[in-house]
Formats: C-alpha cells, structure tokens, sequence
C-alpha cells in the first residue's frame, strides 16, 4: 500500500493523526503472498525425492534386489496416477485449475517414477531390447496423455522434452549418438522437423481453441529449436551457408510478425537475438579475407555500431508494445 497519497492528505488537513496512525499501521503489518516460493519449494521436494529415491537404489541395489526396486518405483508412480485420477476435475477443452495445492505435484511425482520405471525396466532386463525407440516413446505418450488429461503444462514440457529424445533416436544412427557428433545433418534436420511440428501444434491449440494456453509453451520450445537448428545449419553447411542464411531470416521475419501480433515482447526479443547471431556470423564471414587487421577493425567497428542499434531497437520496440498497452 502507497501511503504517501495519505500523508500528503494529512499535511493538507483532509485527514486527521490517528487516522493516518491506521493507515500506516496496515501498510506496515499487511500480508504478502509465498505463493511463488511455495512453489519452487514443492517442485525442489518433488525433485530431491525422486533424485533421492535414485541414489537410495544405486548404493543398495545389492541388498534390496531388482525386483523389489522396480515394484516398489510402479507402486508409488500408480499411487500417484490414481490419486490424481480419484481428484481430478472433469476434462475440459480449456483451462482447468488444479483440484488442490499439492495435485500438480502429486502428478509430476508420479510421471518422473514412471520414466524411472520404463528405463529401469531396459536397463536391467533389456525389455525392448535395441528398439531404443519403443523405450522412449512409451513414456512419450504417458507424458502427453497425462498433461492433456489432468492438464499440466510442467508435464507438457517433459512430454516435449521426450519426443525430442525419440526422434533423435528414430532418425539418427546410434554411433551419431555415441561420438556426441551433434553437427551431424540428422540431428539439424530432426531439430528444424521438430520445431515445425511445435509451431504447428501452437497454431493449432490456438486456432481451435483447444488447450490453447498450452501454446505459449509450444512456442517457446518451437522458436528456440528452429532457430537453432538453422543457425546450426548455417555454421555446418559451409558451401551453402549464405542459402541457409536467407531461409533463417525469411522464418524468423514470420516469426517476428506472428509475435508482434500476438504483442508478446518475449518472443521478440528472442527472434531478433538469433537473428543478430545470424547476421553477424553471415558478416564475419564476408570479412574474411587477407587484409587480416583491416578485417579485424572492420569487425571491431561493426559489433559497437551493431550492439548500439540492437539496444535502441529493442528499447523502441518495447516502448512501441507498452504504448499499445501490450505485454
């Protein structure tokens, strides 16, 4: 509470001392919310249990055997499942609030057990065998139904997380994997697939109206996956970089245009930071030649003028967003 509207009042004789006294003694004893901190407190407990959970098995998987381990991970991740199941409220095409404060976390309980379970399960008996796809996809779908089903955007974001996993898996040959060879073409072109079908999914959400709030989230894994796939495209293909370049900007200009009609000053500023690390690389490159300190101050002088104009773009455009009362 501002107080100083009252006390100007009081120097003007509009209010009298004690109640200005009232005033300040409810601004100076008001209640403050800990929602947030709660929050971050539970989602830290949920995770330490499960971490927990995980190295209390690795230093007694002797004494306490396979068997009981996987039995005693199904019961507490189907404790959970049907907790939330028995809770739940009934679905709905929109937003649906959780039943209680400890739902959410009860539901991530259950979907991180489950995804010790399955790759338990593969590790130790080798259920799926070298179909290292059906591993994942498992739980893919486990994580997508559930964050649909009770409504959960954290478990959005693993079940996003998970078909990452799986495509890599599905379209990339496994001694890709293992030499961590991540400018490998498979990789770039499943991350620009991938970004795609999210933006896609966004678009979707929202058009229909269907779990459109899930689209911020959609969007977010999108942007960042497509832009740095093609960034990565242009540092990889060396012959073709000045093609990949003008296909990175032509997306990130729709891009651009899409968020500042939806006037999400977030979403801006990303697509312009990876825009300026595309130009940026494009300039470098065209400033190589053998004249190495004319180069070299050439670059100098183009990353002052280039980072002053970006500060002031940014600042314009945030003032241009507030102006329309956006954000």
């Amino acid at each position: 509470m501002d107080t100083g509207l009252f006390e100007k009042l009081h120097r003007e004789g509009l209010i009298t001392d004690t109640s200005l006294q009232k005033v300040q003694t409810v601004s100076a004893n008001r209640l403050f919310s800990l929602h947030a901190e709660l929050k971050v407190i539970l989602y830290l407990g949920v995770l330490l249990l499960s971490g927990g959970l995980g190295v209390l098995v690795y230093k007694n998987i002797d004494t306490i055997g396979h068997t009981a381990i996987l039995i005693a991970i199904a019961l507490v991740s189907g404790g959970c499942f049907f907790y939330c199941y028995r809770k739940k409220l009934p679905f709905s095409r929109y937003k649906v609030a959780a039943p209680n404060a400890f739902f959410d976390y009860i539901l991530l309980l259950g979907c991180l057990t489950m995804i010790s379970f399955i790759t338990y399960l593969q590790a130790q008996y080798n259920v799926f065998g070298t179909r290292y796809g059906s591993a994942t996809f498992i739980p893919l779908v486990i994580l997508f139904f559930s964050a649909y089903y009770f409504d959960h955007l954290g478990i959005l974001s693993m079940a996003i997380v998970n078909i990452a996993a799986w495509m890599g898996i599905v379209t990339t040959p496994l001694n890709i994997l293992r030499d961590n060879d991540f400018s490998d073409p498979h990789i770039i072109f499943t991350g620009l697939l991938l970004g795609a079908l999210l933006l896609l999914l966004a678009f979707v959400s929202r058009k229909n109206n269907f779990k459109s709030h899930f689209a911020f989230t959609y969007n977010n894994f999108g942007v960042h996956l497509l832009m740095i796939a093609g960034l990565a495209a242009s540092f990889t293909f060396d012959k073709q970089y000045l093609l990949c370049f003008l296909a990175l900007m032509a997306v990130a200009a729709m891009l651009f245009i899409q968020a500042r009609q939806q006037r999400s000053f977030y979403f801006l500023v990303v697509i312009t930071l990876y825009s300026y690390i595309a130009i940026s690389y494009v300039v470098i490159r065209l400033l190589q030649t053998n004249h190495e300190m004319e180069a070299l101050y050439a670059l100098i002088l183009y990353f002052i003028a280039s980072g002053i104009g970006l500060v002031i773009f940014l600042m314009r455009l945030n003032k241009s967003l507030k102006k329309h009362d956006s954000l």
